[in-house]
């Protein structure tokens, strides 16, 4: 069975713990490269990450962007968005479809 994991730091992804989801707080972005690699290799199907911790981990993020698994989404975290999830979602709708339709 595949996971759904959130990882960023704590105040940002405990509240997704009420909704079933794993959930890793990370205090270093070294730390969350070695749980982003190990989430990979568990069958992680899906991982949120917060856009404050992505946008320290560019090499991983590109790592994984064509990978079947795992999708990683990056969400805004609790000092809010930097506008870099939506940037990418963005990419990849012009990416599969030709055009920007948001």
């Amino acid at each position: 069975m595949y996971k759904i994991a959130v990882m960023g730091d704590s105040d940002s992804v405990l509240g997704f713990k009420a909704l079933g989801l794993d959930v890793y707080p990370v205090e270093s972005v070294d730390e969350a490269r070695k749980t982003l690699h190990r989430l990979a290799k568990e069958s992680c199907a899906i991982v949120y990450m917060t856009e404050q911790l992505g946008a320290q981990m560019p090499e991983e993020l590109a790592r994984y962007k064509d990978a079947l698994m795992p999708a990683i989404i990056l969400i805004p975290g609790k000092d809010g968005s930097l506008g870099i999830g939506q940037e990418n979602v963005t990419k990849s709708v012009i990416r599969a479809v030709g055009a920007n339709i948001l």
